[in-house]
């Protein structure tokens, strides 16, 4: 099966991160992750001898990076206008790195189609894929978790923006046909 194509990342989200105040962002992205952490403990468990790895996160078409510390199940995730130093570096474009965490996209066809870079410990970043990929994570789901009565709303945003977008903003339904 043909890999589909990655779509681009919206410029509003480009412009808007690069004059966001990124203190704010990132408390609010280590925030969501310990939340993520909660709900799927076995996430950050399954890094084993990694878990104390960084992994830096380079959306290639955004103006920050996201540096990622997964500190043994205190997981931290910052956002930088600069580089960011790691163990491991994932770079690509950011609807390929969602995609990833919603399973959307195959990794090793992104790799050997140059979409995804992969630099420094190359064994972190399997655990780490296969620490996601075992969560089966939704990211969409995760943030309407999060927000009360207000999830409904929340699902029905993102379903809307992927289909505006082409970006994979929740895991895609399991096909059963077979």
């Amino acid at each position: 099966m043909p890999q589909p194509q990655v779509p681009q990342c919206p410029a509003a989200l480009a412009r808007i991160l690069r004059v966001a105040p990124l203190v704010p962002l990132s408390l609010s992205l280590t925030a969501f992750c310990r939340h993520i952490g909660k709900r799927h403990p076995g996430l950050f468990r399954r890094l084993g001898e990694h878990s104390r790895a960084r992994f830096v996160l380079n959306p290639v078409d955004l103006p920050i990076m996201l540096c990622l510390a997964p500190n043994g199940g205190a997981p931290t995730l910052r956002a930088l206008r600069g580089d960011c130093e790691g163990e491991a570096r994932i770079s690509g474009p950011f609807a390929a790195l969602l995609g990833l965490v919603h399973g959307a996209y195959d990794g090793d066809a992104l790799f050997f189609s140059r979409d995804l870079v992969i630099e420094g410990d190359t064994g972190a970043v399997l655990a780490l894929r296969n620490a996601v990929d075992d969560a089966e994570l939704d990211l969409s789901q995760e943030i309407a978790a999060l927000s009360g009565p207000f999830s409904r709303i929340i699902l029905q945003t993102a379903a809307f923006a992927e289909r505006r977008t082409g970006v994979s903003l929740a895991r895609p339904e399991e096909d059963w046909a077979w």
